[in-house]
């Protein structure tokens, strides 16, 4: 079963003559082990694209598909607990809490699912660990690097064992040599776990790291 199928989606915001289409009838389909690159110029819908992919938004029109949860049928409830349990998300900030530590940033998640704390706590340290930041797990957001802020944030992410992990432009504010050190983490940290993943990215100096790239323009994929 793909990690996720999307077919002929479509997302319109306001209408009429004021109609916006952000998304016009995306057809997408990524394998359960399998890292794509979204690529394509500002305003083309790759944010769009990976908000409905992750049950931020609901699509306009089209079908859904996360392994077995078919999301476009989801209430705002069935939502959340789907966001919580079985999708992460790396944004272009690391858009972590600032006055938690970085082991307690990967607590929140488990916290939110009601996971066990002795179990979580051991996940966080051993995430943190792989991900070279076992020196810095009582540190505070404002006493990492940029580079340190986004491994956290891609830990995080993994914290919950997702089905579907989605980076939007996690190296944007990154140097070439560092952005290159996360995609190369990323990379290992997802095909290492067998687990799914699509990379929005605006620099195509990154997107080797991907199984494969996907272009976007005006809300179209192409063929």
């Amino acid at each position: 079963m793909p990690a996720l199928e999307m077919n002929d989606v479509r997302k319109v915001y306001g209408g009429g003559d004021q109609a916006v289409v952000a998304l016009d009838h995306a057809t997408l389909t990524v394998a359960d082990d399998e890292m794509v690159a979204l690529v394509g110029p500002s305003g083309s819908g790759k944010t769009t694209l990976l908000s409905i992919a992750g049950g931020l938004l609901q699509p306009t029109d089209g079908t859904v598909r996360v392994g077995p949860h078919a999301i476009h049928e989801y209430d705002r409830r069935e939502l959340t607990r789907f966001r919580r349990e079985f999708v992460g998300f790396v944004f272009q900030g690391a858009n972590l809490v600032p006055f938690l530590t970085a082991r307690e940033n990967l607590l929140v998640v488990s916290e939110l699912a009601g996971g066990d704390r002795k179990h979580a706590r051991r996940r966080a340290d051993r995430l943190l660990e792989e991900l070279g930041l076992a020196h810095r797990v009582d540190n505070t957001p404002a006493q990492l690097s940029g580079g340190e802020k986004q491994r956290v944030a891609i830990g995080r992410a993994l914290m919950n064992e997702p089905e579907l992990v989605l980076f939007d432009e996690p190296t944007s504010a990154l140097d070439t040599k560092l952005g290159e050190q996360v995609m190369e983490l990323i990379r290992n940290e997802v095909k290492g776990r067998g687990t799914a993943a699509i990379v929005v990215t605006h620099d195509a100096r990154m997107t080797h790291y991907a199984d494969r790239t996907v272009e976007i323009v005006d809300g179209r994929l192409a063929a």
